[in-house]
């Protein structure tokens, strides 16, 4: 679950990090004017939106008067940034920044442990920064079942070349951090640009924040932030209805019965020469009326040009698919893009019997799954 920047400054504020003065929300231009008139400073408009990548889309705007931030607030409410349009906006006092770090501190896939990464070089760019000049990027493995000591912490940014005047700061500031990211069951925790300011003091300027959704059950305060559900849109609304759907960025719509079998078909696609759309898991024990939600979930997306259905039946019988798979369609009031169903397994004869004598242009019942895929990719590329 990733949280806006405003609610992971909050998680910050809450654990004594350093960060930027408290702003406050605008869903309005005239909102926004009205708290840059009160904080009677510069103020930043920023967009909170649940990517990266606001800066470069025209998301974050300093501005100079309360004329300013209404002015900003109209360019940005509405403003779609990656998939993600903005209905909100922080206005904050802006800070004085002398320079930029980064630092982050994350849940390592690899190691199984802790990870600090920090650079001297932060700000938009430090994904390219890590590319072209990755000894600027110091990144050290942490042990969780000891305690992260503050001379750990100064010798890590010590390394990544903090200047001598602020370690001692934001050393303090990354055993803050680091207890935060431990005490919010968070998996990211990171901080770009970490700022250095005019008056030599170290804060967050922004906040990045990915709670593991497995251990909401501990955090029940964070567990309330609604708007916290973090990816695309779809994958949002997918998961308000129960559904196990990821978003890919191909355009053959996927969907089957088991994580398994539905991951399998992700690779036969790619094999075919197609690119899958999306993940989506029916379930083992899925019914008519949840393949039936499914199948419209998945043709709801703009990106699917042709959807692939592959079942292999066991406790889900194939004639209920069938059934379930022409509901689906009569709900939808017909089909506008080819759909075709593999059926195997328990009752698969019938399912695809049915399926046939539906007699529907766009509907293609197979039998094997590489013949299923092939088909698809094939009208995926025509279409």
């Amino acid at each position: 679950m990733d949280l806006m920047e405003y609610q992971g400054k909050e998680l910050f504020r809450a654990h004594d990090v350093p960060t930027t003065p408290r702003g406050e929300i605008a869903e309005t231009p005239e909102r926004a004017e009205e708290l840059a008139r009160g904080f009677a400073v510069p103020v930043m408009v920023k967009a909170q939106v649940l990517t990266g990548g606001r800066g470069k889309a025209g998301g974050v705007r300093y501005c100079a008067d309360a004329d300013a931030a209404r002015e900003a607030a109209e360019a940005i409410l509405g403003l779609d940034i990656k998939g993600h349009t903005t209905t909100k906006v922080l206005v904050e006092p802006a800070s004085d920044i002398a320079e930029e770090y980064y630092l982050s501190v994350l849940h390592d896939r690899v190691s199984k442990g802790y990870k600090v990464i920090a650079s001297v070089e932060g700000g938009v760019d430090i994904e390219e920064v890590n590319r072209t000049s990755p000894e600027r990027v110091v990144k050290a493995d942490l042990d969780p079942t000891k305690p992260f000591a503050l001379d750990e912490a100064r010798a890590i940014l010590a390394q990544a070349a903090l200047p001598d005047d602020v370690l001692a700061a934001a050393a303090d500031l990354l055993v803050r951090l680091y207890g935060a990211f431990v005490t919010s069951d968070a998996t990211l925790l990171e901080i770009n640009p970490l700022i250095r300011t005019g008056d030599d003091r170290v804060i967050a300027l922004d906040s990045k924040v990915t709670i593991d959704s497995a251990a909401l059950f501990r955090q029940p305060d964070l567990a309330e932030l609604a708007e916290g559900r973090s990816g695309h849109p779809l994958e949002v609304a997918a998961a308000e209805k129960g559904l196990q759907y990821v978003k890919l960025d191909g355009d053959v719509g996927v969907m089957g019965n088991g994580a398994g079998l539905v991951m399998s078909t992700l690779d036969v696609v790619a094999q075919a020469g197609g690119r899958a759309a999306n993940f989506l898991d029916a379930g083992g024990g899925a019914s008519a009326e949840s393949m039936a939600e499914g199948i419209a979930f998945v043709l709801s997306d703009p990106d699917v040009d042709v959807m692939l259905i592959n079942i292999f039946g066991g406790i889900t019988r194939c004639d209920d698919v069938a059934r379930g798979v022409l509901g689906a369609i009569d709900e939808l009031g017909g089909l506008d893009r080819p759909l075709v169903v593999r059926l195997d397994g328990t009752n698969a004869e019938e399912g695809r019997r049915l399926l046939d004598e539906a007699d529907l242009a766009d509907l293609i019942p197979a039998a094997k799954m590489n013949d299923a895929a092939a088909q698809a990719v094939e009208l995926a590329h025509k279409a």
